[in-house]
């Protein structure tokens, strides 16, 4: 035995990370509500596992990939490392409640990792951690 839970597939962890974020956000049980930096880390697992997963979850990254798309072609010559470092700089400044926290860790993970260099890398070692989990 591996796991806790056997083999959790990359689609199980998307839906697990979903509902993590979707009710750990609120909190209201046992268990206190997730921080600032949990919730994060889990948006930007959950973006990699949306985009590993496909199916009904790739809607998530294609729908980040118009919208990324849609602001480069209103800022014409802007690059995708411009936009995930505008994105870290808006998560880490700008005052966010964790529900808001967790879907620019999504939209940040999408832009990160179109970006290359160091930001491909932390993308792609996120990737790596999802895949190693499920």
């Amino acid at each position: 035995m591996n796991s806790v839970f056997g083999n959790l597939g990359i689609v199980g962890l998307a839906v697990a990370l979903t509902v993590l974020l979707l009710v750990g956000i609120k909190g209201g049980g046992k268990v206190k509500p997730l921080g600032w930096w949990p919730c994060l880390i889990l948006g930007m697992l959950a973006g990699s596992a949306y985009a590993a997963a496909g199916g009904v979850f790739k809607l998530i990254p294609d729908l980040v990939g118009s919208a990324l798309n849609v602001a480069q072609g209103i800022v014409p010559g802007v690059t995708m490392p411009a936009v995930a470092l505008t994105l870290a700089i808006i998560i880490l400044f700008k005052k966010l409640d964790t529900r808001q926290v967790a879907i620019l860790g999504i939209v940040f993970w999408y832009a990160a990792s179109g970006a290359g260099g160091l930001w491909g890398t932390l993308s792609d070692a996120i990737a790596n951690l999802g895949q190693q989990v499920a």
